[in-house]
């Protein structure tokens, strides 16, 4: 979000780099962007699923210029890879260590779940607020191949927020199709830090923007008086030393609140990635509460960070140092491990999936061997083969897990994941923080009103209709920042419509159900009287032709 909302400065805000400043408390710009080796291999935190319609992301990346490709910039590279190379899975759920679960593609939902989805969809969002996804769906939906699918994609939990739930449904209607083989999803040629991190840092240096690593910033003092609200101090922590940055009015600040990945840890083959929850001064969660209890317009931060056992979940980097476990992936995935695909482990107590973007994931990994990116949900069970929870497994225990779910004899399982990978372990206490149950104003907006020179951006900025744990939503946050507060002539691209074309809305209806008409539903013989009088006052105009041609009737 800060690097996006400097870009905009210098591309539409005309403003002079050398007058931007970022500062950024890691050694690495990108926040949870992020793809590195470190000295104990590989490290991914997370991945970057997109789709073809986040519009903010693209109007960006096009004037990003590519380091690879000279004359082309960041969107052509990824336009032309997703054309090329479109991303599907042809198994996208195992059982029974390494078997095809046969999801085949289907949601498997009742009647009743479908109507429980139905009734989410189109409950105001006013209704919902401080409310559970299990306020909505019972074991019909959360027992069903469509929330295998959801949770494991977007890492929702039973009890998360069924606002954002809803809000999710809203904003990829377009996509219900292409859930169950991920057809619905685009990816980066490399990790996002490469991909798209770095060409960002590399445009912003190349006008001069300066760049300040490992300073935290403590607080931001705020005067709010009379219907104005100004930010006035920067309180920073460079080098274990305080400094203060007066603002007046003309000093635009931009704050990125909160944060997904603060706390992470990450261990080693050999090592746990330790559970952290305190909460300390110089990140986003302290800075956020320091600055909310200045206006009740800056949001309440404790609503999302208040219990880590709500928000946490592990992932690890796998890397295959030979071939001995390709073959294993290969006999899944049904193609060439080294093009990318994604599997969930149906009956494993972590909820494991794990993925395999279009190798090599980083510029440097050898050709010969494989990234394979792992997450579990559940960090606090006992594992299959391994008998203890994810979050006390090192990261060898957290392969060893993996290769028994994959179908690895049982004897050479402690040999693969000692010799043949080495797994790097990550634990993220607050990664769905952004998540919890939350009710209207505990996010604040992006420009408070009254705000004359600051804005908020990020993952825990309010902006209309768009959904968190996104690139497309942090993108948007900063532009949407820069454009208000320069007066910038020219729009922000809304959210995509696809919730406003009936075309959407009845493929989505039909796909759902797994191809099956809504008209086959059990009605009662009232319901059956009413649907046959409706159908026949359309009989013979465009509306028949078109529920004809999206299999409605």
């Amino acid at each position: 979000a800060a690097l996006t909302a400097a870009c905009y400065l210098v591309r539409d805000g005309q403003m002079k780099g050398e007058h931007v400043h970022v500062f950024e408390k890691d050694p690495i710009p990108g926040g949870a962007c992020d793809g590195y080796k470190y000295d104990i291999g590989y490290v991914m935190r997370g991945g970057r699923e997109m789709d073809n319609h986040f519009e903010v992301m693209w109007d960006l990346l096009h004037s990003i210029p590519s380091l690879e490709t000279e004359g082309a910039s960041v969107l052509d590279e990824y336009y032309w890879l997703n054309k090329e190379d479109p991303n599907y899975s042809l198994c996208r759920a195992t059982v029974n260590r390494g078997e095809d679960a046969h999801t085949d593609g289907k949601f498997g939902l009742s009647d009743k779940g479908a109507m429980e989805i139905m009734k989410l969809f189109f409950t105001p969002n006013e209704q919902l607020q401080d409310k559970k996804i299990t306020d909505f769906f019972d074991d019909e939906v959360l027992n069903s191949n469509f929330w295998l699918y959801w949770r494991t994609m977007f890492a929702f939990e039973n009890w998360h927020s069924a606002l954002e739930m809803k809000l999710y449904l809203k904003r990829y209607i377009h996509h219900i199709g292409g859930l169950p083989d991920f057809t619905a999803l685009r990816f980066t040629r490399y990790n996002q830090y490469e991909s798209m991190i770095l060409p960002m840092v590399k445009y912003l240096e190349s006008y001069g923007v300066q760049f300040h690593y490992g300073v935290k910033v403590t607080n931001v003092a705020f005067d709010c008086a009379n219907g104005k609200k100004q930010a006035t101090r920067i309180d920073t922590l460079r080098d274990g030393h305080e400094e203060c940055i007066d603002l007046t009015e003309n000093d635009l600040v931009f704050i990125t609140n909160g944060g997904c990945v603060e706390n992470s840890t990450i261990g080693s083959q050999t090592t746990v990635a330790p559970l952290k929850f305190d909460l300390k001064e110089g990140g986003g969660w302290d800075l956020w509460r320091k600055i909310a209890a200045q206006d009740p317009s800056f949001g309440h931060p404790d609503k999302f960070c208040y219990d880590p056992e709500l928000s946490n979940w592990m992932s690890a980097t796998i890397t295959t140092l030979d071939q001995r476990i390709v073959p294993y992936i290969k006999k899944i995935c049904k193609r060439d491990p080294f093009t990318g695909k994604v599997v969930s482990v149906k009956d494993s107590s972590w909820l494991l999936s794990w993925t395999l973007n279009r190798q090599q994931q980083f510029r440097d990994q050898p050709k010969n061997q494989l990234c394979v990116w792992v997450y579990g949900l559940f960090s606090d069970k006992p594992g299959d083969y391994v008998k203890k929870p994810m979050r006390e497994c090192t990261g060898e225990e957290i392969c060893q897990e993996w290769l028994y779910h994959i179908g690895v004899p049982v004897d050479q399982i402690e040999d693969l994941a000692a010799n043949s990978a080495n797994t790097v372990p990550c634990m993220m206490p607050y990664i769905d923080a952004f998540f919890m149950p939350r009710a209207a104003g505990d996010r604040p907006d992006v420009v408070p009103e009254g705000a004359v020179n600051f804005a908020f951006i990020g993952q825990f900025a309010e902006t209309k209709r768009d959904t968190i744990f996104t690139t497309e939503y942090s993108i948007r946050t900063g532009m949407e920042a820069v454009y208000t507060l320069l007066n910038v002539d020219r729009g922000v691209p809304e959210v995509w419509g696809s919730v406003y074309d009936v075309r959407d809305l009845l493929n989505a209806t039909v796909q759902l159900r797994d191809g099956k008409k809504p008209t086959d539903m059990k009605l009662s013989l009232v319901q059956k009287v009413a649907l046959e009088k409706a159908l026949s006052k359309i009989k013979g105009t465009d509306i028949e032709k078109l529920l004809k041609e999206y299999n409605i009737i």
